[in-house]
């Protein structure tokens, strides 16, 4: 009887479906940027949002762009929305929290970091590869971060 119990209040966690929301290319100094050195600057910006469906689901969005300059022009800005909906049942603040910031944007950006490197390359640039991104890391710093800036203020 008491496993069930606690079988009943295990935390759950369920992948419903990876999408693209959005998604744009944009090559704003063709045809002349195709005739220069490509040595390109690379900037990249990433944001996530979470939009609550349902008291379970939620949708997880995780924004990325990249803009490419070469010899101060532009050469391209790619961007896209990689969200997906998953369900969460049973987890504390503390989990949900994680969860969201390090669990679901792990999940989502590999498939983001292909449509890049896939528009990129229909976009006849070199191949673009994004490199990984450790958002265990980043939550974990994040977390740092606020907690010394509670402390200073206190």
């Amino acid at each position: 009887m008491a496993e069930n119990i606690a079988e009943q209040n295990a935390p759950e966690l369920a992948i419903q479906r990876i999408y693209v929301k959005d998604l744009s290319f944009e090559v704003p100094s063709a045809p002349e940027i195709f005739r220069g050195e490509w040595k390109p600057q690379i900037n990249i910006n990433m944001d996530t949002k979470v939009n609550k469906i349902t008291e379970d689901l939620y949708e997880v969005v995780l924004d990325i762009t990249v803009t490419a300059k070469a010899e101060e022009k532009v050469a391209f800005i790619a961007e896209v929305k990689q969200a997906g909906i998953f369900m969460f049942k049973n987890l504390s603040s503390e989990q949900f929290e994680h969860t969201i910031a390090s669990f679901c944007p792990s999940t989502l950006y590999p498939y983001a970091r292909e449509v890049i490197s896939d528009v990129v390359t229909r976009g006849s640039f070199p191949q673009f590869v994004m490199q990984p991104v450790n958002f265990d890391m980043l939550f974990m710093q994040q977390k740092q971060q606020a907690a010394e800036q509670e402390a200073a203020n206190k």
